[in-house]
């Protein structure tokens, strides 16, 4: 299948599942996870329509994104590390993976010296795994109100990585619970949250039934990858 092939088979896909769900159609975005792949796979996916990727390790993005097409835009959903955060404020237009209230005042504070405004995810550990980062929901609703009043972050919502599964249907009861968490989010902001990051090459139908908003799809789009996957996305 061609890369213009796999990328119309995703979008049908979603639609599908947007109708499953009695959602319009065009209620959830693509994030094209790139990592690994070089500047030229990113302008082949930017000729067959696809405009949001998503990178993981800020070295490989600073390296990559200026050869790319401005028309593209890009997503930050590694774990970043607070000496890297200068760079990804000025390379990113959202960072998904903020797992800290520590992380979000570095985010405020480079996104101040650049006269930028950043919206940010928070990161969840919805399953409480040893292996992966991302908050306690317990912690995230202590810190919100907090870190929601940093002068140069939007919080626009939550993201999050399930256990991985073979069977897609597994992954649903962690969807719904930050679907969950996200109301209850709302409630302490006394305003909605836009987005519920979650769902990937393997799940993300089941993700869009419970609410999601943006999938982040690698391998179903650009076949394997030439190094091992991460821990953090798709």
């Amino acid at each position: 299948m061609s890369l213009a092939e796999s990328i119309d088979s995703i979008q049908q896909r979603i639609r599908a599942a947007c109708r499953r769900a009695g959602r319009p159609v065009d209620a959830v975005q693509l994030l094209a996870v790139s990592k690994t792949h070089p500047a030229e796979t990113i302008q082949a996916a930017l000729d067959c329509g696809q405009i949001f990727f998503g990178e993981s390790k800020v070295q490989e993005a600073k390296a990559k994104i200026p050869l790319c097409p401005g028309k593209a835009r890009w997503h930050f959903i590694g774990h970043l590390q607070s000496n890297k955060v200068r760079d990804a404020v000025e390379l990113f237009e959202m960072i998904q993976s903020v797992d800290s209230l520590n992380l979000a005042r570095e985010i405020s504070k480079r996104c101040e010296q650049a006269a930028k405004t950043m919206p940010i995810l928070l990161e969840v550990n919805v399953a409480g795994e040893a292996s992966k980062f991302g908050y306690k929901p317990e912690a995230l609703l202590q810190e919100l109100k907090e870190m929601n009043a940093l002068s140069k972050i939007e919080v626009h919502g939550l993201m999050a990585i399930p256990p991985y599964t073979v069977d897609a249907e597994k992954s649903r009861a962690y969807f719904r619970r930050l679907r969950e968490l996200k109301g209850e989010a709302e409630q302490i902001l006394g305003a909605p949250l836009p987005h519920l990051s979650m769902g990937m090459s393997g799940d993300f139908e089941i993700a869009i039934e419970e609410g999601s908003t943006i999938v982040r799809v690698g391998t179903a789009l650009f076949g394997e990858r030439k190094k091992q996957a991460s821990k953090t996305e798709e």
